[in-house]
């Protein structure tokens, strides 16, 4: 790695021509990585979120493909996701959701698991819980994967990333709710976000690509069954929102 860092700082076109394929790979990540720039993460995320096609072009090396249809299929990133507003977005082992300026803490961590055409499952590394969004836009977390937790990931003009609700959104204009965090750093109810404000601006800062295999969706509400106790859809138990406070589970989806 340190002599691909001494060649990065080397304009020699002959130095270039030397280099294979994968190390001038790892040069122009190298490069990405040192210049913060929204516009060169986004790259950088679009190069480990394009998955297997992209790193073999620029690797120059066939990647295995698994056959089996029992191991993970679906290709996504372990990345933190950086706020405008100044924090990563966090998820505390009580479940809550805040920001954070630590870029080194685990609980920053997050699995960005493709469930659909740009649609996104967004599960701590930590904990393993998802983030959903119920029909009041709280923030939420979940243990199950719902159609709460689906989240639409769409570029923004200047290059961050915004994650909406594919479940609801504002039933007069029709305009999304948004994943957000304020000023302070606390999470925001996704119909007080606007998709042109900070709060709302993401920027994925990709650690590794990974392998997931497809999350089973549950129903709304639904619970995670207690060894010797039978399943069932309608509890009255309290699920932890954003904040720790308990709360009467989310409406099931009409």
């Amino acid at each position: 790695m340190v002599q691909l860092a001494a060649l990065s700082r080397r304009t020699d076109p002959i130095v270039l021509l030397l280099c294979n394929r994968k190390d001038l790979f790892f040069i122009r990540v190298s490069k990405l990585l040192d210049c913060s720039s929204p516009k060169s993460m986004w790259f950088l995320w679009r190069i480990f979120s394009k998955g297997t096609h992209m790193l073999q072009c620029l690797c120059g090396k066939s990647l295995k493909k698994n056959k089996n249809p029992s191991d993970p299929q679906l290709k996504g990133i372990v990345t933190r996701l950086y706020c405008r507003q100044g924090y990563y977005l966090q998820m505390n082992p009580d479940g809550s959701l805040d920001g954070t300026k630590d870029d080194s803490t685990n609980s920053s961590l997050f699995n960005l698991i493709p469930v659909g055409l740009r649609v996104v499952a967004i599960q701590s590394v930590k904990t393993g819980l998802y983030i959903a969004m119920n029909g009041e836009g709280h923030l939420y977390t979940s243990e199950l994967f719902t159609a709460e937790c689906k989240f639409k990931e769409s570029v923004f003009e200047n290059y961050y990333v915004v994650y909406s609700s594919m479940l609801y959104r504002q039933q007069e204009s029709g305009r999304a709710w948004f994943l957000g965090l304020n000023k302070e750093g606390q999470a925001m109810k996704g119909n007080r976000v606007k998709k042109t404000k900070p709060a709302a601006h993401f920027l994925p800062k990709p650690l590794e690509v990974a392998m997931y295999r497809e999350p089973s969706l549950h129903d709304v509400g639904e619970t995670v069954p207690k060894a010797g106790v039978p399943p069932s859809k309608s509890t009255s138990e309290p699920v932890v929102m954003n904040g720790g406070k308990p709360v009467s589970k989310p409406s099931k989806p009409t």
